[in-house]
């Protein structure tokens, strides 16, 4: 008699069955869970929460499995956004949570950042974002307040297992062509409207990526839609854990299985791709950067946690250095997290994009939430290397806001139009042989 062969699945359905002891799923089950890291924020942890476990009087079902981040108030800017910080470090020390960063940066940074993700985890956030965890090989989604609530009590939650895409990309970016450009190109592509599947990102392409540009894939994984985006293990995984005091052992088995079903592939030849910008109101509004040169703009915002991790810094400063912003525009800069300014003082990133004309901010969500400094006025245009452009988002309802890459953003701040950053020495050529 032959032996029945197991099923062979994707990476997405291999972490489910792994939060739900079985040996595995099926896309369109719905099980049950255990939660291996809860994340809340400020916006929604804490506050929310906290009522609740009161009403119930119940405790935290494990508070060394719980993430809480002050991210989107700070600093306070009135009363309050004060009393919600304050309510979100009582709580802290109330349950006994010790990974609580208070003002320390973005929560879809700070999670990667301080070593506490570990490939195989299921991981719940507050948050849309969440998925950002997912290019350490976990499965990381966004939970409503009620559910994050419930997480909280009991560890548990339950989720329909989702179907998989598979997004294979190959070949060598260009200069200037970056993790943001391909997730642009993907959403104009694959639309905004993928509900109930998660995406795992493979090839060439994604296997040479840093770290860094890896967690833009899977945070934007939101913007297509999908409760999840993943991406396997391997050395790069492996050394990033090292590198921030992860666990790593036994990290190689999360991987998808050869033989696993996807819903659909999804091909790019990464070495045909160019700058990419997205125009309001969505980031389905893709088109090439050149295709908005006569678009002037009243701000260039270099920050979130989709761009302005360290990489992304050092993207922007290359483009900056021994130049300066235009005096029709502003630059604004707002590092992830302090951390990253940190080592952006230490390198030099900071001297070469402050030289330059950058106005500096604390680290937060700030104006990619459009909280705190940085929201722009009626009428005027933004660009910016957030991950969001919908309307209203970033200040004023009437204000424009186009998404682009670091390399992008800061060829703009430059020149004071939306510039393609491959094209901005020969603008600078042009315009110097114009003006002997």
């Amino acid at each position: 008699m032959t032996m029945a062969q197991p099923p062979q699945m994707t990476l997405t359905q291999k972490i489910i069955a792994k939060a739900c002891g079985r040996e595995n799923v099926m896309p369109g089950e719905l099980v049950t869970v255990s939660v291996d890291l809860l994340m809340g924020q400020d916006a929604s942890g804490p506050r929310k929460w906290g009522p609740r476990l009161k009403e119930f009087n119940a405790k935290l079902w494990d508070p060394d499995k719980v993430v809480v981040v002050s991210d989107h108030y700070v600093p306070a800017v009135d009363a309050q956004s004060a009393e919600i910080l304050a309510t979100s470090r009582q709580f802290a020390r109330e349950y006994g949570v010790k990974n609580f960063f208070d003002m320390q940066g973005i929560s879809h940074a700070i999670m990667p950042e301080r070593g506490l993700l570990r490939p195989g985890m299921f991981v719940a956030g507050g948050d849309s974002h969440t998925p950002t965890a997912g290019a350490f090989g976990c499965y990381a989604a966004g939970f409503g307040a009620t559910d994050t609530t419930a997480i909280a009590i009991t560890g548990e939650t339950w989720t329909t297992v989702p179907e998989t895409i598979k997004v294979q990309i190959d070949g060598e970016l260009g200069e200037h062509v970056t993790a943001k450009d391909v997730m642009l190109w993907l959403c104009r592509e694959m639309g905004m409207e993928n509900s109930f599947k998660s995406v795992e990102f493979c090839g060439s392409t994604v296997a040479s990526m840093s770290m860094s540009e890896r967690l833009v894939l899977s945070n934007m994984a939101a913007e297509l839609g999908a409760e999840a985006g993943i991406i396997g293990v391997d050395a790069v995984t492996i050394q990033a854990l090292k590198d921030t005091g992860g666990d790593w052992h036994g990290a190689e088995q999360w991987v998808a299985d050869e033989g696993a079903t996807y819903v659909k592939t999804i091909k790019l030849d990464a070495s045909q791709l160019v700058p990419q910008v997205a125009a309001p109101h969505a980031p389905e509004n893709t088109k090439l950067a050149k295709e908005f040169a006569q678009v002037a703009v009243d701000q260039c915002y270099v920050g979130a946690c989709v761009g302005a991790k360290l990489e992304d810094l050092q993207m922007a400063a290359t483009i900056l250095k021994g130049r300066k912003v235009s005096p029709t525009t502003r630059l604004l800069v707002a590092p992830a997290t302090v951390r990253v300014t940190e080592k952006a003082a230490v390198d030099g990133t900071l001297a070469a994009l402050t030289g330059a004309g950058a106005i500096l901010l604390p680290s937060g969500c700030g104006a990619c939430a459009g909280m705190g400094a940085g929201i722009v006025a009626q009428g005027e245009v933004c660009i910016s290397t957030t991950n969001r452009n919908f309307q209203g988002r970033m200040g004023h309802k009437d204000a424009s806001v186009y998404l682009a890459s670091p390399y992008t953003v800061a060829a703009s701040a430059i020149t004071g139009r939306i510039t393609d950053p491959d094209e901005l020495t020969p603008l600078l050529a042009e315009k110097e042989r114009l003006t002997a």
